[in-house]
């Protein structure tokens, strides 16, 4: 079953709902891949045909505005489905998928998605919730754009890429981001990240080594992002 009963994405996502005879046939038909640090896994109007599960690694889901700048929506990691809306609506990906870290994926054909989708309730079920979860982070989202400050979602938006992707041994953060990166899940320019990411060291707040984040003082990092 190349391990597929045991994969960790199987374990997270709506996969898990997949029974012994499913799990075979996911086997035999999924197509496995490494995509390098910086390499596109689709983009914006892309008919990707099928579902791409995060075995492992790390990357962003963006979307070109209408000035040109790419607008980052979302954050990847290892254990999460990407492309299932675009197979459930049947259109072109909306976003861009690239990646942060060398990432291990697995391509599932959208034949054998919608044979599950339409054979296993359950299955159905749990994809339709994954949907649902990520419109209502799209709409918190919108709401902290609306009425949080570009500070206090800096602090916010540390906080997640701690919580969410871990630390390195040297307690810096796993996913390492440029600013230009930073300032745009933020929703900011560069250089007021930089001056940001400044005045919170100053704080003590966080250390900066080179490109690498250490968060120093969580709570006060709390306190300001609420």
């Amino acid at each position: 079953m190349n391990k597929c009963d045991q994969c960790i994405v199987r374990q997270l996502s709506s996969l898990k709902a997949l029974n012994k005879d499913e799990i075979i046939q996911l086997a035999n038909t999924k197509k496995t891949f490494t995509v390098k640090k910086g390499d596109t896994l689709f983009e914006e109007g892309d008919l990707t045909n099928g579902v791409f599960c995060v075995k492992d690694g790390m990357g962003k889901l963006s979307k070109l505005s209408a000035n040109g700048k790419d607008q980052i929506v979302k954050l990847v990691k290892s254990g999460e489905l990407l492309g299932q809306r675009s197979m459930i609506s049947q259109e072109p990906a909306n976003l861009t998928a690239k990646a942060l870290s060398d990432m291990e994926v697995c391509y599932i054909p959208k034949k054998e998605m919608l044979h599950f989708f339409n054979n296993n309730n359950q299955f159905s079920m749990n994809l339709m919730q994954a949907v649902c979860e990520d419109l209502k982070e799209s709409d918190n989202d919108k709401v902290d754009f609306a009425q949080k400050t570009v500070k206090e979602r800096l602090a916010q938006t540390l906080l997640y890429l701690q919580n969410t992707f871990g630390i390195e041994a040297d307690k810096s953060l796993k996913i390492q981001l440029s600013r230009d990166e930073l300032a745009s899940i933020i929703g900011t320019a560069t250089e007021s990240c930089i001056r940001l990411l400044s005045d919170f060291k100053k704080l003590d707040l966080i250390e900066l080594v080179g490109k690498k984040i250490i968060i120093k003082n969580e709570r006060e990092l709390q306190k300001i992002a609420e």
